[in-house]
């Protein structure tokens, strides 16, 4: 921050939500006043040109009505305004105003008023060119040597030079290796025109080499522009600043000798005439603009470069001499003599503020008063001290969360028991009849008044919802505001969950900040089976089949699962079926004698839905009850084979994806350099014979689009394959907890570790993240001995090359569990204890940790790269069981 300010002098505001740039301000004597007085020139994007001359009462007064000479419309953007001797037959000042597609040339003159309002300006053209090209920026000096006049050069958009000498047009030239245009000046000791290339090179062309170069065009009406290119221009000099340039400009000494200086994006340069560098400074902000001119001192130029931190510097050559700072950002600055006042600085800004100021600071008149010594008692800050030490480390110790703050903000939501009558789907790509939907309400109610809440609402893919973000311009106290959304399934695949959350963001002001401090709150909401399922006869075939055991007499499946049965049938009071929408099916049964249920079907992750579903039913069945000691068991197996199946198909996929990536890296690069080839031909003078640069191209392009409609789908596979795998990982989670009688601290740890992506990318996918999280449990609170706890794990994650680690490591873990390990977040004291496996449990045998694993191979059910575009998703077949009795 500067320790000066600009003083201002006079400052005002242009129009309203009006834009400028770098071309749009001059300051000159437009009107050709007998005092010489100059006048402040700004024409806007939105097609006003306004002439100013400030006449302040005191310093730092707004603009009056009397300082705006002129004002009028001319309907078209205006690029750049420029003040010379463009009328021929006189040598007085003429504004020259340039549009995308016209120059106009304007005369300003004044009329004397007969009253106190003051004199009148107007503006008369004196001539326009129409141009053919859309103009970027111009320059104008005495081209060619001339005398008392003023000749204009325009660079397009395209690159082409189209010079003009007053009312008419001399001719055009394309600038060689041209992409885009940059700044242009010109240098009237040596007759050049100078600019920046996109190549980040400035460079230098005589004027001479420009009009003897031959016109491509030249028996066509000399009177239009021409639209082809002449003869490739030669550059005098050239030099490689290696940024791109904002501005450029040049500074004469005298008639022997002249600087090109060259605003970079971090540097300003200063050149000699020849192209060689005098000095450059690199500059430590962002620079926004510059003026250069000459310095009372001989042989020193000032330059005045503003940035974007609202500063102005002021640099003798490469020497800081003073800094001050703006009220705004400045995208043009000149300097002016305004009231006989010399060496006002006239500032632009992007928005329309347009200040006259000078430099100089204020005299201080504040005096520090004096400061009432006394002695420092230590012993009393000794013993201040111990006291805070203390606060310090008895919060230090306690372990426990912090206070949990008041929020000020309430959001429920709730879910409706029934099905919308009319589907509110909004695509259908499951490829069923007719899609369900449920109507979610979330209430939000403040007790302050709160500006800008935002609501979010999320569910898991493939589910979605009508619409999923809100924002509250603003919520007043104890007012509750209801909005409904549907959410329905859009993908032909099943979630993971069937939960949502409803996350409510707000700023809280306080004192200290007044802008508000950000909070959130959010609510959970349970969605209904039947989003998803429909009721279906009993499957007497599944492929996967799980036991939960419970310490309650059986309860009826009609009453755990109303509506997906008839109750008029007796035999359906035990067993159930199921069918998703998107065509599996699940079978529930409830044994007669033991205290078991039993739940199967085709594939394995379409088991997760609804065991837990059949949890959460019992446990809220005997909470009615009032029944406090139910619990659920499992005696099984884990089933971690089915598991690592399905591991291993994402990451088959993931595999997929990263060759398809590699081919398509390859294909773009040989596309690009076809197109260059067929370039440099197409450029070439003399025509040359293509050899099938043409086939190769479209052969080249037609491969590029296959690979990327082959990674899109390859893509949405994945998604499809990571959305199972965490159905099947909540499952092999939910059994271990069920398996071991895990508490809910130890449930969180396990989640924490299997489940850590809310997605998948091929950056840093599923299989590498759980594989570091399963080994940091397997190295500290399952170890077996200190050694293994001092083991150092790496902080690189990448993607390995198989899946054996990973699998090995879930082994070892689910082993470790089963013979007493406890998982805690704390590796102090870890006991080791070997407890008896539970009956019908068979153990999991140890692995070796340095004993290499055969991996099994496991067919995957998603197509290969080569063949990704042409196979379709084709479902395993599975034997089939018996049903039992």
């Amino acid at each position: 921050m500067s320790l000066f300010k600009a003083r201002d002098w006079w400052s005002t505001v242009l129009g309203e939500k009006e834009e400028f740039d770098q071309g749009c301000l001059c300051v000159a004597d437009v009107d050709n006043s007998c005092n010489g007085e100059e006048k402040i020139i700004v024409g806007s994007y939105t097609g006003y040109l306004r002439i100013f001359s400030p006449h302040p009462v005191k310093v730092g007064d707004g603009a009056q009505a009397e300082d705006l000479l002129l004002e009028v419309h001319l309907r078209d953007p205006i690029l750049q305004v420029e003040v010379g001797k463009f009328v021929s037959g006189t040598e007085l000042l003429h504004l020259a105003v340039l549009h995308s597609r016209k120059l106009c040339v304007y005369s300003v003159s004044g009329t004397l008023g007969n009253v106190e309002h003051g004199n009148q300006y107007q503006v008369k053209l004196m001539y326009e060119h129409n141009l053919q090209r859309a103009a970027c920026n111009m320059t104008y000096g005495p081209f060619g040597g001339v005398r008392g006049r003023d000749l204009i050069c325009i660079q397009s958009m395209d690159g082409m030079l189209m010079l003009f000498e007053q009312e008419s047009y001399a001719f055009g030239r394309f600038l060689p290796g041209f992409l885009l245009p940059g700044p242009l000046t010109y240098s009237s000791r040596t007759d050049s025109f100078i600019t920046v290339s996109s190549c980040r090179h400035v460079e230098s062309y005589k004027y001479q080499v420009l009009a003897f170069a031959t016109d491509a065009d030249k028996r066509q009406d000399t009177e239009q522009q021409k639209l082809g290119s002449g003869k490739r221009l030669v550059v005098d000099w050239t030099l490689n600043i290696g940024e791109q340039a904002l501005d450029i400009c040049i500074v004469s000494f005298n008639q022997l000798a002249s600087s090109v200086f060259v605003l970079g994006e971090r540097n300003f340069f200063c050149l000699k005439d020849n192209g060689q560098i005098r000095f450059m400074k690199k500059l430590d902000c962002s620079p926004s603009c510059f003026l250069p001119y000459c310095s009372v001192s001989e042989g020193a130029t000032n330059t005045l470069i503003a940035n974007h931190n609202n500063m102005l510097h002021i640099y003798q050559d490469v020497t800081l001499k003073w800094a001050t700072q703006l009220p705004h950002v400045p995208v043009a600055v000149k300097l002016g003599c305004l009231q006989g006042l010399k060496g006002v600085i006239v500032t632009l800004s992007d928005d329309g503020h347009l200040q006259c100021s000078y430099l100089g600071t204020d005299p201080s008149l504040f005096q520090a008063p004096k400061v009432d010594s006394r002695e420092i008692n230590y012993e009393e800050l000794d013993v201040e001290m111990k006291e805070l030490q203390k606060i310090i480390r008895d919060v230090n110790k306690s372990s426990g969360p912090l206070p949990e703050k008041e929020d000020f903000l309430s959001l429920f939501a709730t879910v409706s028991s029934t099905l919308d009558n009319v589907s509110q789907a909004t695509s259908n790509e499951v490829g069923a009849d007719a899609i369900p939907s449920v109507t979610v309400k979330v209430m939000i109610q403040s007790r302050l008044a709160l500006q800008k809440t935002k609501l979010s609402v999320y569910v898991e893919p493939p589910l979605a919802s009508t619409c999923d973000h809100f924002i509250f311009d603003s919520l007043e106290p104890e007012i509750v505001k209801t909005i409904s959304l549907s959410v329905f399934l859009k993908g032909n695949y099943l979630p993971s969950e069937l939960e949502g959350t409803a996350v409510a963001s707000y700023s809280m002001p306080t004192d200290l900040n007044p802008d508000g401090i950000p909070r959130v709150v959010q609510c959970k909401f349970r969605l209904p089976l039947k989003l998803i399922c429909l009721p279906h006869q009993p499957s007497k075939t599944a492929s996967h089949k799980l036991t939960i055991d419970t310490n309650k007499p059986p309860i009826s499946l009609l009453s755990l699962f109303p509506g997906f049965a008839n109750q008029a049938d007796d035999d359906q009071v035990n067993v159930l079926g199921f069918r998703f929408v998107t065509g599996s099916r699940v079978t529930v049964l409830a044994s007669k004698t033991s205290q078991r249920y039993r739940i199967q079907s085709e594939r394995f992750e379409d088991l997760w839905l609804i065991t837990k579903e059949l949890t959460l039913r019992l446990q809220e069945h005997f909470e009615k009850q009032g029944v406090k000691d139910f619990t659920c068991s499992f005696s099984g197996c884990i089933p971690l084979q089915e598991y690592f199946e399905l591991i291993d198909q994402h990451f088959e996929l993931r595999l997929n994806g990263e060759k398809v990536e590699e081919l398509l890296s390859e294909r773009a690069v040989q596309f690009r350099a076809i197109e260059r080839r067929l370039l440099t031909r197409f450029k070439d003078k003399t025509p040359a014979p293509l050899q099938h640069l043409d086939t190769l191209l479209d052969g080249t392009y037609k491969q590029v689009i296959a690979l990327a409609d082959a990674s899109e789908e390859n893509h949405s596979y994945l998604l499809q394959s990571f959305t199972r795998l965490k159905s099947a990982t909540h499952l092999v989670i939910m059994l271990i907890g069920l398996w071991q009688k895990l508490s809910a601290d130890q449930m969180a740890i396990l989640e924490a570790a299997f489940l850590p992506l809310q997605q998948d990318s091929q950056e840093l996918g599923w299989e590498e993240t759980v594989d570091a999280a399963v080994a940091h449990l397997l190295k500290t609170c399952l170890s077996k001995s200190s050694k293994e706890q001092a083991l150092n794990l790496t902080s690189r994650l990448n993607m390995p090359k198989d899946t054996g680690r990973l699998k090995k490591h879930i082994t070892l873990l689910c082993d470790r569990l089963a013979k007493g390990g406890r998982l805690c977040l704390s590796t102090e004291a870890v006991a080791q204890q070997t407890i008896v496996m539970p009956g019908g449990c068979a153990s999991i045998p140890e692995l070796d940790p340095e004993e290499r694993t055969t991996e099994q191979d496991s067919r995957g059910v998603f197509p290969s790269p080569r063949h990704l575009a042409a196979q379709t998703l084709k479902p395993e077949s599975s034997p089939p069981t018996t049903f039992p009795e």
